[in-house]
């Protein structure tokens, strides 16, 4: 198990919290607390080693398409493909979105 924080500049606030995924299910869980603060914070426990190269690049990515919201964002991957990881995000910003 590998344990990684990432922080990335926030561009938008937005209230509430989130949860997408279930660990159990084999895949992922993302959950995400807003905050009024200027930092997107992300905790990741992953059972893949060496991987924060590629955490790193989701959320380049991610910055590239949209606006990251504020807040502190824990994410518990058991192998779940890059893909699966992007909706798993991108669900739990959609529903803050909405709050």
């Amino acid at each position: 198990m590998e344990q990684i924080t990432l922080s990335f500049p926030a561009t938008r606030t937005v209230s509430g919290h989130s949860l997408a995924g279930v660990v159990g299910s084999g895949d992922m869980e993302v959950l995400f607390t807003a905050d009024e603060g200027e930092t997107l914070v992300v905790d990741i426990i992953t059972s893949v080693d060496n991987s924060q190269a590629r955490w790193q690049a989701l959320f380049e990515r991610l910055i590239l398409t949209g606006e990251l919201p504020a807040g502190r964002m824990q994410i518990h991957d058991f192998g779940a493909t890059p893909g699966v990881a992007r909706i798993r995000i991108e669900q739990v910003f959609e529903e803050v979105s909405h709050a």
